[in-house]
């Protein structure tokens, strides 16, 4: 019987399944190396692209703030102006108010009864004067409560001295000015 020796086969069978299988895994390594290059590069340009969008909405967000900045410093510019223009208006409304008070004063002012001062605090009104007798103070007093530009008369103080010929009655009144805003431009409207 002939004898065939089939190991030198299987060995080179052996032989080409290990080369075909380390051909094998250096190709999977280099596959492997390329996937994970590529998934790096794809990556890096993701991230990249992340940054310049991150870098361009900072440059709007500055920009934004300048601008907000600049329309805050407008709003408050724009509110003193108005307060302003407030101010000048009132100052406008009021400037009769004081023709109309000195225009009423001299016209409530009973006889025997004459002013040595009047100072005037926003709408309150301090009037100083000497009259003939303590009625006569009453009388102003009536006259003043009656009045459409003057209200609330208040009695601080009276004094009877005797001055010169006779007695007189040095007294001191508060009393408010009535402000007519809605009579705008009007003449007197009592």
């Amino acid at each position: 019987m002939p004898r065939i020796n089939l190991l030198p086969w299987r060995e080179e069978e052996r032989q080409k399944r290990q080369r075909d299988f380390m051909v094998a895994m250096a190709g999977s390594f280099v596959t492997g190396l390329l996937v994970i290059a590529l998934t790096n590069l794809a990556f890096s340009q993701m991230i990249g692209h992340q940054r310049d969008r991150n870098n361009r909405l900072e440059t709007e967000i500055v920009e934004l703030e300048k601008s907000i900045t600049e329309i805050d410093g407008l709003e408050r510019q724009k509110e003193r102006l108005l307060a302003r223009m407030e101010i000048i208006d009132q100052l406008q409304r009021s400037r009769p108010e004081i023709v109309h008070l000195f225009d009423e004063v001299t016209r409530q002012l009973p006889e025997g009864v004459y002013l040595t001062g009047m100072k005037q605090t926003g709408s309150a009104v301090e009037v100083r004067g000497v009259a003939q007798s303590s009625t006569r103070v009453s009388a102003l007093m009536r006259q003043i409560d009656s009045s459409s530009w003057m209200t609330d008369p208040d009695l601080v103080k009276v004094e009877t001295t005797e001055q010169g010929p006779g007695r007189k009655a040095v007294f001191t009144v508060n009393l408010n000015q009535v402000r007519h805003d809605d009579f705008d431009g009007m003449e007197d409207p009592g």
